[in-house]
């Protein structure tokens, strides 16, 4: 993807400067490119929504390039900070002692809205463009979608980190302190928003680009209808008031019209005839180069190894020190808890993780005693091809995939129904090609459903950015959220209730003394 530099944080940044220190110009500020002079044709609409995916993808921290581990997923129970993880500041968050100032939580909320604010440059400019063929007319519509469908990811990674977030929706192209220094707009009005975007794109987007073509890899219907999905379960189980974001699912009254809901988008996908997505028959397929974009991807972050630096960090970081012929610094590695999960027989483990690296016909054995007694690592971002510039694999990162969705219709189904016909299908169908026993009908109450699907959810999507997001929305027999008591349980004490939400970054507020702080951060 094309990689372009300007930002709200940037815009919102260089605003606060002037109207502080700069209040008696008397010129307009100019650009020496006019941006009203760019959108004109089709050409320059593609290059607009192409550049609202950097979120997902540039190079250096971002996202889904490196971001989510060291600003989310250290923070839970599946992946620790390895030998080669050294920043004292990832550390403390890896703890859960970070701050308001702790630098990825600001950079996960700045980096969101950078590419929210190119997603909107992209919604708001290409519907001004006039096609001239049938064809144009129809891809200009496609791109709008496009733009919609990634700022509903954004925001929807944004709600569930943060709470009531700022709702931007349009391009800022003013420098006027009302405009530029917002409030936080309520959960639910930010969720609203979510799933509409996700719904006009669906409307208006591709089902699917498979068999794979020049488009795979951007957005189609197939995918959108999975987030909504998504959002829908995940509304069923959290309080959208940031002083309760911890409460009893019993204060959420519209809970069974929100699993209906999610359950009728995953139909959605699972129930088309020409649904196009399956579940590989390999698992380790998933990760492999051969495979992008294929029956079970619907939608990832796209990585490539080239000289353009466009490739997949996971790879070097996941990597142990000290294969030769490799590059890995093994900064993030799995934890103990999580491999004592895996059934020997699980086919996730003997595709996923590896007590040894073959390169350039080189075995290398990693030391059993090495790395705290972790003596496996995860492989799903290795590149074999790449072996010294790992930090450019090819590989890509499934944000959604069919797996996931067989995985929320099954818990959508026995959270309204408890463990009807559909949740066992859905459900065996990940249980059958990991190589695991299927579960007979009737075998399991609603709680040991839940539970044993959330641990094959656990199995199934690590290495995935998928972790935290779980843990703050999973709840137990009772109805009560488990984050918490999974952590405390895993050996990190200082996991308290304010951890449900990430505080407002410092910085942010010292810029827009409008932003409130969330519970238990002040």
């Amino acid at each position: 993807m094309k990689k372009y530099r300007i930002s709200f944080i940037h815009i919102f940044s260089a605003a606060l400067f002037l109207l502080s220190s700069c209040t008696s110009l008397e010129e307009d500020p100019k650009t020496f490119i006019s941006s009203d002079q760019y959108y004109r044709n089709i050409t320059d609409a593609k290059a607009a929504v192409t550049a609202a995916y950097w979120g997902l993808n540039s190079s250096g921290q971002t996202p889904y390039n490196i971001l989510f581990e060291t600003g989310q997923e250290f923070m839970a129970d599946d992946i620790r900070m390895g030998p080669g993880a050294t920043n004292p500041d990832v550390k403390a968050q890896s703890t859960l002692d970070h701050s308001p100032s702790t630098l990825r939580v600001r950079e996960i909320w700045q980096q969101h809205y950078a590419a929210i604010t190119k997603a909107n440059i992209a919604i708001d400019r290409i519907p001004g463009i006039s096609a001239t063929t049938a064809v144009e007319e129809k891809w200009l519509k496609h791109y709008v979608a496009e733009a919609k469908f990634l700022r509903g990811l954004y925001y929807f990674n944004l709600v569930r980190l943060f709470g009531s977030v700022p709702l931007v929706l349009h391009e800022i192209r003013t420098l006027d302190q009302d405009a530029i220094l917002l409030e936080r707009d309520p959960a639910s009005t930010v969720y609203d928003q979510v799933i509409q975007d996700f719904t006009e794109a669906a409307q208006d987007l591709e089902w699917s680009f498979l068999p794979a073509n020049e488009n795979a890899g951007r957005a189609n219907a197939a995918s959108a209808e999975a987030f909504l999905a998504l959002a829908y379960l995940t509304l069923a189980n959290v309080s959208l008031d940031d002083n309760q974001r911890a409460a009893n699912i019993s204060v959420i009254s519209n809970r069974e019209e929100l699993l209906r809901k999610s359950i009728e988008h995953a139909h959605n996908i699972i129930n088309r005839s020409d649904r196009y997505y399956d579940l590989f028959e390999d698992y380790a397929d998933v990760f492999k180069k051969a495979s992008k974009n294929g029956k079970e991807h619907l939608f990832s972050a796209q990585f490539s190894s080239t000289t353009l630096a466009n490739g997949n960090g996971w790879g070097q970081r996941t990597t142990p020190l000290g294969i030769k012929g490799a590059n890995g610094n093994f900064s993030s590695e799995p934890t103990t808890d999580l491999i004592s999960r895996y059934n020997s027989i699980d086919k996730r483990w003997t595709t996923f993780f590896t007590t040894s690296y073959t390169i350039g016909g080189v075995t290398t054995v990693i030391d059993p005693l090495q790395n705290d007694g972790c003596s496996v690592a995860c492989t799903k971002y290795f590149d074999p091809d790449v072996p010294t510039m790992l930090g450019q694999s090819g590989i890509n990162v499934p944000i959604i995939r069919y797996a996931e969705v067989l995985l929320n219709n099954a818990e959508a189904n026995n959270e309204l129904y408890g463990p009807n016909e559909e949740a066992y299908r859905d459900y065996n169908a990940i249980r059958r090609r990991a190589g695991l026993s299927e579960f007979a009908a009737g075998s399991l109450t609603k709680d040991q459903f839940r539970d044993s699907l959330y641990l094959d959810r656990r199995l199934e999507l690590n290495f995935e950015y998928h972790r935290w997001f779980d843990l703050i929305r999973q709840i137990d027999r009772d109805g009560n959220h488990i984050m918490v008591k999974t952590l405390n349980d895993f050996g990190k004490p200082s996991a308290k209730d304010k951890h449900y939400l990430y505080p407002i970054p410092q910085n942010e507020r010292d810029m827009n003394p409008k932003l409130t702080q969330n519970p238990g951060w002040n």
